[in-house]
């Protein structure tokens, strides 16, 4: 597992597994208590798709739990949903395939080893078929305009077929045309401001291209430490007026991946996430959020194992 999105699940792994073992225990059973009769996982309505099925077996495989019955249904319905097509969603063929390297490397099930030898090759065609004049890639077949996370998503699905990128130059001078004057980065061309997710996928982007330069690095720094509210969390942007727990997530794993974490107080962020932490297992999303999801259960996860060393 030497690839981003491996290296980034490792180092997050190692700072869970740090963590007492109720915390640790609570959290794996709200989460196997989420999967469903078909293996899959539902986010807080509907049936189990892809995406929330994704993050729970990040989860699990987080807290040292993805083995057994559960890792076996969950097999199961990734195998079900294995198909290539116009409404194969990049989110969602990139939570099937990464959670199909998980189940493989955590409880040896190769998800896809029944699928057509070719099926690597038909996802990078598919994908390409995002790509757009401006050189980024489009949410849907249908936008017109490239988006700094799809751009992520396409080159992490990419490394993780071992297919390459198709001119990455144009994705590098794409990637940082996104950079906005304040530092950060906006996710369409048509965004005024630039926001703390997309910042994290401008900065992931480049890492995975090889091209990201000192003055990026320092500007996005700076961008992310502005983020820090009163409550200890990051915000999504300037306009937000509170902290939420998906932006404190990837503000704190892009400043840890930029050297940059002293550019927020750490220990304010672990407290916010602390408060988010429901004691029956789980994470809510922000202050006003009642509820929670395997998806914020990641994010909690990741929070708390990047930032037990700032404990106070």
């Amino acid at each position: 597992m030497n690839q981003y999105l491996h290296q980034l699940t490792l180092r997050l792994a190692a700072g869970v597994l740090q963590l007492p073992d109720a915390t640790r225990q609570v959290h794996a059973a709200y989460v196997r208590s989420r999967q469903q009769a078909d293996g899959g996982f539902p986010g807080r309505e509907g049936g189990s798709d892809l995406y929330y099925t994704g993050f729970a077996l990040r989860s699990l495989f987080l807290l040292g739990e993805l083995s057994g019955p559960p890792a076996d249904r969950a097999a199961d319905f990734l195998r079900s949903r294995f198909q290539l097509g116009p409404k194969q969603s990049v989110l969602d063929l990139m939570s099937l395939i990464y959670g199909a390297t998980l189940l493989n490397f955590s409880a040896g099930i190769d998800v896809l080893a029944e699928a057509a030898p070719s099926w690597r090759d038909a996802v990078a065609e598919s994908l390409e078929q995002l790509r757009r004049d401006d050189g980024g890639y489009a949410k849907s077949r249908e936008g017109r305009a490239g988006s700094t996370y799809q751009s992520f998503l396409v080159t992490l699905c990419l490394q993780l077929i071992d297919r390459p990128l198709p001119q990455p130059e144009r994705l590098v001078e794409f990637v940082l045309s996104q950079r906005c004057e304040t530092g950060g980065f906006r996710d369409v061309r048509a965004a005024k401001r630039a926001s703390t997710n997309p910042s994290a996928a401008g900065i992931g982007a480049l890492q995975l291209l090889d091209a990201l330069d000192n003055e990026v690095a320092e500007s996005t720094i700076d961008f992310l430490g502005g983020m820090q509210t009163e409550e200890g969390g990051l915000r999504a942007n300037t306009r937000i007026p509170v902290a939420d727990l998906l932006s404190t997530f990837t503000g704190v794993v892009t400043l840890t991946d930029l050297r940059g974490l002293d550019a927020i107080e750490p220990s304010a962020a672990l407290r916010f996430a602390r408060i988010l932490e429901r004691p029956d297992g789980g994470f809510c999303g922000a202050i006003w959020d009642a509820d929670a999801d395997v998806e914020y259960a990641f994010y909690g996860l990741g929070c708390l194992g990047s930032l037990r060393s700032h404990a106070t």
